[in-house]
């Protein structure tokens, strides 16, 4: 009867909420699901849309925020109640309820009205919890440490290279610290705010708080110091507990011995920390660092971020992190100074994420043995092995191999090693905590793999592992086609981006691990169609805003841990670098919609220009690095084929264009105008002094000279064509190669593809010799490599030379936004069939949900399959003419409401659709009139 009753109910429901399939999904707030240590007093909230329907939009929203999530069930926002918003925005969209609490916990839905379905759809409940929001928030917590460093020892910035020798006696304790506390009452939530520099691992009752890699990342320690925010609720047990703080070095303190670019120290290792407890009775405690905690000196007896880490396992303490450990013989920590400024982590931290084992093992000697990983990747060796006490196992980690076949360190730091001494009673594996290396070999002394030969008795090596740690930033893109070329050179880019993203975007994962800047625009659409990189690149702006010096000067890395004033400072101010500061921000606004970035740098951006007009002559800036690393004549740096000025001035204009926009964007339209001005002045002077009007030729008539002038919009609508043409006949008379550097090469690859000459791209990177990626795997290489040569004088594992990765989505795969659009609103699906690619497919989760792009090219025929996010609008272009016939699902595009014509032009069909999933096929006139 209950069955009867339960089908006749399902008879009367509303047709509309049958065909109801609108879900609201993936819920974020400040771009996260779920984050801990919101700082922001209106967080923005976000949402996306799904449904099987076409063209879905949004025409209102309704969000409701509470502090707990039973009046959300009864649809009840407490604290915010935004009612029926008559708006499509579904990003960005920011708090606007009571004020926010520091460590409160907040819950969220969100109800959309679509334009398709006859009721709203509600969200599931989400939730985010805030940081510390003033110094009071801490409750008192001091910063604590083993011992004071003194102010005679400090070393900030540091020194370029070995640093002055009275360093090569410091050496600082790595401590272990301690606390134990009871819980008398059963816990509701327990949530720990800890900063640990130069980096620390915490455990709870003996076991490690979280599966994080390098907590709590890196900054310019004088100025400021991240916290990070762990639940630690299912760590806590009612009666005695116990907190365990391990630290390490870091960029904190740079130890003299061994290999390291800087030599340097802020401090020795400190810490602070609150955990806050909350009880099911309502009330709450907290468990702060003060000076009843106690320390010792760890195993750990050397961590250097660039030389390596020594272990020693007979200095463990067996659960020195457990309450029933006794820890008479440790001494009473010392109070030691802070850090002026302590902001919560917001970019994902960093974790171990890929395994590799050996492909093959070389026995150099007895008890030498090199092990061959497969994989060039930023990581850290694991070892397991048994043998004797006071037995140590040395481990050598390098990307190449010298002839004899041994580690190869010369070109990424040397010496570097990991030195583990053995407890000798059991099995034992080890892995460094606080420091890693780039890699793809790991030659290890002192022991013999199992089953060799031993009679030395040496410890039996049981495994060597090595352990791919990167920032666990979201994959959000995939890239395939039928080229394997593209397909092994795509992922080439991918090891060099992963290996590359530490707390910062470094340019090598061994010698030096510093963010120079300018990777991070001209590689940044790159990375961001691969990984979600909104709140990464947010601490990259912060960087550099601490960086700014008081005469706007960006440096070209960031933090500026080291200065280096060598070769007339080169290395410490570059327009193409410093001018990070204002491309960033901008970038961060179009691709995700962040406008608070954009307003909270907008200072930082003008300081940043007022500094490059004072740099100017006569409207022209002539210093820096300009196209680092192209390809002339001598060995690769300093700019060969592009005259000084022409690179510089181009970003320089590029930035007043970008200002003049964002001023406009803010509302400041008397800096717009006083920006457009100036930029008239610069264009102006930029033609006069390097384009020649007969050969239609920017200074040298290189191609960095000629595609920046084209892709800034310097060149005069009447030239516009000929300077293009010249770039072309110059990459075919070299035989189809590029000679751009660093910087020219993604303006050079933008304009190939905004010009419609993918063809040309694909000739200039179907190569296996140089320069081409097809090169450096024909050398072997795993990873993207510094040089196109390949040299093993300069780095494996580098980033700055993988601009194809984006036409790889934007050209061959074709998904990109309109140029007028923020945050993928409106997009356009164009994809260029090259040559012999058969089939090409991307992926890219947007702001607004998943765009896919897949097609395969047949004789007679091209088949297009796309998906286009609800809350967007797309332009579809198909490669074809006015004769060609153009099906969508295997039905005309005639009379069709869903899908409008826009025309043909050049030589692609342009189409409308909204949201949805569309199958195009484009037949040729021969395959029109057999078929018709």
């Amino acid at each position: 009867m209950k069955q009867v009753l339960f089908l006749l109910s399902w008879l009367y429901l509303p047709l509309a909420l049958l065909s109801q399939d609108l879900q609201v999904v993936n819920l974020a707030c400040e771009g996260k699901k779920a984050p801990l240590g919101v700082e922001v007093k209106a967080p923005v909230l976000s949402w996306q849309l799904q449904s099987r329907q076409r063209g879905v939009v949004q025409q209102a929203y309704r969000i409701l925020v509470a502090d707990n999530p039973e009046s959300l069930q009864k649809i009840i926002g407490n604290l915010w109640d935004s009612k029926k918003r008559l708006l499509d925005a579904s990003i960005q969209v920011a708090y606007e309820g009571v004020p926010l609490q520091a460590a409160r916990t907040y819950y969220w839905k969100v109800q959309v009205w679509d334009n398709k379905s006859g009721t709203p759809a509600w969200s599931k409940v989400a939730q985010w919890q805030m940081g510390l929001l003033s110094p009071s928030d801490w409750k008192g917590a001091q910063w604590i440490g083993y011992k004071e460093m003194p102010d005679s020892l400090r070393m900030v910035p540091a020194e370029h290279g070995k640093g002055d020798a009275k360093w090569a006696r410091v050496v600082d304790t790595l401590p272990l610290l301690r606390k134990t506390f009871a819980l008398k009452k059963p816990v509701r939530k327990a949530t720990a705010f800890i900063c640990g520099l130069g980096h620390f691992e915490m455990s709870l009752n003996g076991q490690k708080v979280g599966d994080h890699f390098l907590d709590p990342g890196w900054t310019f320690y004088d100025k400021e110091a991240q916290y990070v925010v762990f639940d630690v609720t299912s760590q806590l047990k009612r009666g005695p507990n116990a907190l365990g703080v391990m630290l390490g070095n870091g960029f904190y303190f740079i130890p003299r011995q061994r290999y390291r670019k800087m030599t340097g120290a802020f401090g020795f290792p400190k810490m602070i920390l609150r955990l806050q407890v909350q009880y099911t009775d309502g009330t709450t405690e907290d468990i702060v660092s003060d000076a009843s905690w106690k320390g010792a000196p760890g195993p750990i007896t050397f961590s250097s971020i660039y030389g390596g880490e020594d272990y020693n396992a007979n200095k463990e303490q067996a659960g020195w992190d457990t309450p029933a450990f006794n820890d008479r013989h440790w001494k009473k920590v010392v109070l030691v100074k802070g850090v002026p400024t302590l902001y919560a982590r917001q970019p994902d931290p960093l974790k171990v994420h890929e395994t590799f084992s050996p492909v093959k093992t070389t026995r150099i000697k007895e008890g030498t043995y090199v092990f061959d990983l497969g994989q060039n990747a930023s990581g850290i060796p694991q070892i397991t092995v048994r043998g004797r006490k006071g037995d140590t196992v040395r481990i050598f980690p390098a990307e190449l191999l010298r002839e004899d076949g041994t580690a190869n360190q010369k070109a990424t730091g040397s010496p570097v090693y990991f030195d583990y001494v053995l407890k000798g009673d059991r099995v034992e594996t080890w892995q460094p905590r606080f420091s890693y290396y780039g890699f793809r070999y790991l030659q290890v002394e002192g022991s013999v793999p199992k089953g060799a030969a031993n009679p030395g008795r040496l410890p039996e090596l049981i495994g060597v592992k090595g352990l791919h740690t990167r920032s666990a930033a979201r994959r959000v893109g995939s890239f395939t086609s039928s080229h394997d070329l593209f397909n092994r050179t795509s992922t080439l880019i991918d090891w060099a981006i992963k290996s590359n993203m530490a707390s910062v975007l470094t340019d090598c994962p061994h010698r030096e691990k510093l963010g120079w800047l300018e990777q991070v625009h001209l590689m940044g659409n790159s990375i961001r169609y691969n990984y979600d990189m909104a709140t990464f690149f947010r601490k990259t702006v912060r960087d550099m805003m601490t960086a700014q010096s008081p005469e706007g000067v960006v440096p070209e890395y960031a933090p500026e841990f080291v200065r280096m004033p060598f070769m007339d400072g080169i290395f410490m101010d570059s327009p193409e670098w410093g001018s990070t500061s204002i491309i960033l921000p901008w970038y961060l606004y179009q691709w995700y919609g962040d406008r608070r970035t954009v307003e909270e740098s907008y200072p930082m951006m003008q300081r940043y220009l007022a500094h490059l007009k004072r740099k100017s002559k006569d409207g022209i800036v002539a210093y820096g690095l300009s196209d680092w690393y192209d390809l002339g004549p001598n060995k690769p740096g300093l700019a060969q084929l592009t005259p000084m000025g022409i690179t510089a001035t181009a970003i320089y204009y590029y930035d007043l264009n970008i200002m003049t926009r964002v001023a406009r964007l803010l509302g400041k339209e008397a800096d717009a105008r006083e920006y457009e001005a100036t930029a008239v002045e610069v264009r102006k002077a930029f033609n006069q002094t390097f384009f020649n009007t007969e050969t239609k030729q920017y200074g040298t008539g290189s191609q960095t000279a000629n595609a920046m002038a084209v892709y800034m919009n310097l060149v005069e609508p009447e030239y516009k064509a000929a300077v293009v043409e010249n770039i072309i006949r110059d990459i075919r008379s070299r035989n189809n190669s590029l000679t751009t550097g660093d910087v020219g090469f993604r303006y050079l690859l933008q304009v190939l593809d905004s010009e419609g000459r993918s063809d040309v791209i694909y000739d200039m990177n179907s190569r296996t010799d140089v320069p081409g990626y097809g090169y450096q795997l024909a050398k072997g290489a795993t990873a993207l490599t510094e040089s196109w040569q390949a040299l093993p004088s300069v780095s494996n594992n580098h980033l700055m030379l993988g601009h194809l990765m984006e036409w790889f989505y934007t050209g061959l795969a074709g998904i990109r936004q309109d140029t007028a659009s923020i945050g993928f609103k409106a997009i356009e699906i164009r994809p260029e069939p090259v040559d012999d690619v058969r089939t090409a497919k991307a992926t890219y989760e947007s702001p607004y949900g998943l765009i896919s792009s897949e097609w395969k090219k047949e004789t007679g025929s091209f088949e297009l399959k796309v998906q286009i996010p609800a809350n967007t609008t797309a332009v579809v272009y198909l490669p074809g003419d006015s004769a060609s016939l153009v099906t969508e699902g295997g039905k005309s595009l005639e009379g069709r409401k869903d899908i409008r014509q826009k025309g043909h032009h050049g030589g692609k069909l342009g189409l409308q659709v909204g949201s949805g999933i569309y199958r195009f096929t484009v037949f040729s006139p021969t395959k029109k009139t057999a078929k018709h």
